[in-house]
């Protein structure tokens, strides 16, 4: 038990320098949450006994560069060079001047979570709806005089709507293939739980409205440089891979700015170069957090919790608490919702068969409460992304991630309540 609590222990120490002496501070920019990684990795190295130093930094620095987390810093560069590229040639304002044309002041919130929600079910992924529709959220914030980070978090709650529901969805394949189960069947269970939280947030979300009002005086909206962002979200609702996606945008970014001249080539460059520097402390985070996580779970963290959380089931309604409480500890472990539907996957089958638990239910609670942690923690790679298109702290967006909390309220209720009935 010792071993297992000091394997977990970093993370404590991460939560406790950043979270707790900020909001002591009341000041979430108070302490750097770069430092507070570099800090709680430090301390990761150091209690790593039983094994050589060098063995522990290679441990480290695998972690900080294994397959997933070198993509989200080609995503996170490729989303920096893209988004300043399209701010200076005025892609960003063209595309919010039409979203204020056509949509009134008290729909403005409503209509961001609605894009949101059918752009995330179209493309499948959290990641791709967050990066065309959080610099729009930002610039309609801005002239509307709404909260960013709330702008901010609508979007980052919309796009878990498809990312949790989505048939093409990373989260759903690996819910549905370790549960054997169809991707319809934990579609319908699923829809049980979102589709009345959606709604839900939907209403909410058009009262908070009443009373905002669009700006006077809206810009004419220069189609040409809207087309960058039509034709991210064009192809990114045709399914095509988000690198690609975003490598497109800034193609046509440079080339219609060449030809309206709001900058030449040398500027363009310039442009998509300070983009990039934009995303350094993200792509540090994602580094310092890949690398922590790693030693937390070559030390046996997440063992510990697997064990800790599957000791004293007794019956059905135990069982599925346990599965919920697995893979949402995981998740807080490996800022990672698809790899821990991966990594707890098999015990939940297990679980699932000695309990009786429905294998449609298993896959749904598997993907609903790992999509609910990964849209809360301020280090998971959808809530940096936000952060960094917004030029906001990620601590900043949490209190107004309404959808996600909503979400795993309902899904905890659902466990509680046997609900659905007919998958209970």
């Amino acid at each position: 038990m010792k071993k297992g609590l000091l394997a977990l222990s970093p993370l404590v120490v991460f939560i406790l320098l950043y979270l707790v002496t900020s909001i002591i501070a009341r000041d979430f920019y108070k302490v750097p949450i770069t430092v507070a990684f570099m800090v709680a990795s430090a301390y990761a190295v150091v209690i790593s006994d039983g094994i050589p130093f060098t063995k522990r930094i290679d441990i480290y620095s695998q972690g900080a560069a294994r397959g997933q987390m070198m993509l989200m810093i080609w995503i996170f560069i490729l989303a920096g060079a893209f988004a300043h590229s399209a701010k200076v040639m005025g892609a960003i304002d063209a595309t919010v001047n039409l979203a204020l044309t056509l949509l009134p002041g008290n729909m403005l919130l409503a209509g961001l979570f609605l894009a949101a929600c059918f752009i995330s079910i179209s493309v499948g992924t959290s990641v791709g709806t967050i990066v065309a529709l959080t610099p729009i959220a930002a610039g309609v914030a801005e002239l509307t005089g709404i909260s960013i980070p709330m702008m901010t978090a609508i979007v980052v709650g919309g796009s878990f709507f498809g990312d949790n529901l989505s048939f093409i969805s990373d989260t759903t394949i690996a819910a549905t293939s370790t549960q054997g189960c169809r991707l319809s069947d934990k579609f319908r269970v699923n829809a049980y739980l979102v589709f009345p939280v959606a709604l839900l947030m939907l209403g909410v979300y058009i009262f908070m409205g009443t009373g905002i009002e669009s700006p006077r005086d809206i810009p004419e909206v220069d189609i040409m440089k809207v087309l960058p962002y039509i034709a991210v979200l064009i192809t990114a609702i045709a399914g095509m891979n988000v690198m690609a996606v975003l490598t497109l945008g800034i193609i046509l970014t440079g080339l219609i700015g060449i030809i309206n001249g709001a900058f030449n080539i040398f500027g363009w460059f310039q442009a998509m170069g300070d983009g990039i520097i934009g995303m350094g402390e993200l792509i540090i985070i994602t580094m310092m957090a890949g690398g922590l996580l790693e030693l937390i779970k070559y030390n046996g963290g997440i063992e510990y919790i697997i064990s800790l959380l599957t000791r004293h089931i007794a019956n059905k309604r135990g069982a599925e608490m346990a599965v919920a409480g697995l893979v949402s500890m995981v998740g807080l472990c490996t800022a990672n919702n698809t790899v821990a539907i991966i990594t707890v996957g098999g015990i939940a089958k297990q679980i699932a068969d000695r309990f009786g638990v429905d294998n449609r239910k298993c896959a749904s609670i598997l993907d609903t409460f790992s999509c609910t942690v990964q849209g809360l923690i301020p280090y998971g790679a959808q809530l940096l992304m936000a952060a960094g298109l917004a030029s906001l702290n990620p601590i900043s967006i949490v209190p107004y991630l309404y959808y996600p909390m909503a979400l795993g309220i309902v899904a905890i209720m659902s466990i509680v309540f046997r609900y659905p009935k007919k998958y209970s």
